[in-house]
């Protein structure tokens, strides 16, 4: 298949499109093969006597198929018929039976033996010994194959139209399947322009395509174009606003810019006036003082803690009070919660004394 060109391209190259033009009519078949080839004819009769020979072995293998799936398996051999009331009634047909039970046995041996004997080939072949093939057609079944044909032909008959229906069936899908059998005849000259069928619709896509590409450029030229004039009459319209607007905030940014800079300096020089060397020495000593102040406050905790210990209070004891066991432990216990006692009766006493001061000097005042 020639590659295809865009239309766009042989639009602005007038001397290109007419050479290709030439190649494509003239010279070249749509393969890309040439059309004044002088072994041409002799390939053309080359490939005719090819197809003959396809054809027949087409045929050869289609029949040697058909008697196969017509044989019966090896594994159900045919059984005698049975003495019933049904032996009364005639025989079925053989061509309406296609079960390999009801066929006789020597037409049973025949399905058997001919597929492989049709396969047998001499020269890739060799024989078990001298003149075994003609033995075996001098002996029956073989021998009365012309009395066989009666019934054999039917049979092959079925299955060719089987296998001629399901390619139908895949020939033409859309089609109704009670009338599918009438498709069975134009069945070799469907099949045989579904390759030039094939190519006319693959470059019909491959053009389509093109098109379809050079369309979308077009159109997106057109939506340039368009977006280009809107841009045009947008600034033609309100380029001087909108200038005059650029202008003014790039003022405004400068100036955000200056003052930013100048607060920046102001904050340095209040920090430079605020945190002088000697102000600066002054709040390291008083951090210094109050490390030195922790620290005494903390000494004065623990001592404050030591002495409740001595009075029997311990700040830990709830949750150290499994600690204690014994009867040491019980009067550490009865201890602390004796002067736990008291020191709430004295928060009690100092509130009252309060609450009587204060009802005292309103009193006084009264």
């Amino acid at each position: 298949m020639l590659p295809p060109v865009e239309d766009a391209v042989l639009q602005n190259n007038p001397e290109f499109a007419a050479l290709y033009s030439t190649l494509t009519t003239v010279i070249l078949n749509p393969d890309g093969t040439t059309k004044n080839d002088p072994a041409a004819k002799e390939r053309d009769a080359v490939r005719t006597e090819l197809k003959k020979h396809r054809l027949k072995a087409a045929k050869h293998s289609f029949i040697i198929h058909a008697i196969s799936e017509a044989s019966p398996s090896p594994s159900q051999p045919a059984q005698p018929p049975a003495i019933s009331r049904r032996a009364k009634q005639p025989p079925p047909s053989s061509s309406s039976s296609s079960s390999p039970t009801e066929l006789p046995k020597p037409l049973i041996d025949l399905l058997l033996l001919l597929p492989p004997l049709l396969q047998y080939d001499p020269s890739t072949s060799s024989e078990v010994y001298p003149g075994a093939i003609t033995t075996l057609l001098s002996l029956p079944p073989l021998c009365n194959f012309p009395d066989h044909l009666p019934q054999l032909t039917p049979l092959i008959s079925a299955k060719l139209h089987a296998q001629a229906l399901q390619l139908a069936r895949i020939a033409n899908p859309h089609t109704n399947a009670s009338y599918i059998h009438r498709t069975i005849p134009a069945l070799p000259a469907h099949i045989s322009s579904l390759p030039a069928r094939m190519t006319d619709l693959k470059s019909t896509l491959t053009k389509t395509r093109l098109a379809t590409a050079t369309a979308i450029t077009h159109l997106l030229d057109l939506h340039t174009r368009g977006l280009t004039e809107l841009l045009r009459m947008l600034e033609a319209k309100h380029g001087a606003i909108a200038r005059s607007l650029e202008f003014k905030a790039a003022e405004i940014s400068l100036l955000a810019q200056q003052q930013e800079t100048e607060v920046e300096s102001a904050l340095w020089t209040l920090r430079r006036d605020t945190y002088t060397p000697d102000t600066i020495r002054a709040l390291q000593n008083y951090a210094l003082h109050l490390r030195d102040a922790r620290v005494r406050l903390g000494e004065s905790i623990r001592g404050l803690q030591e002495q409740l210990c001595e009075y029997g209070v311990h700040p830990e004891s709830p949750s150290h009070e499994g600690d204690h066991q014994g009867v040491d432990g019980q009067q550490k216990r009865a201890k602390e919660r004796t002067m736990r006692e008291m020191a709430r009766v004295y928060r009690d006493m100092e509130r009252q004394i309060e609450d009587v001061r204060k009802d005292l000097e309103r009193l006084g005042r009264a």
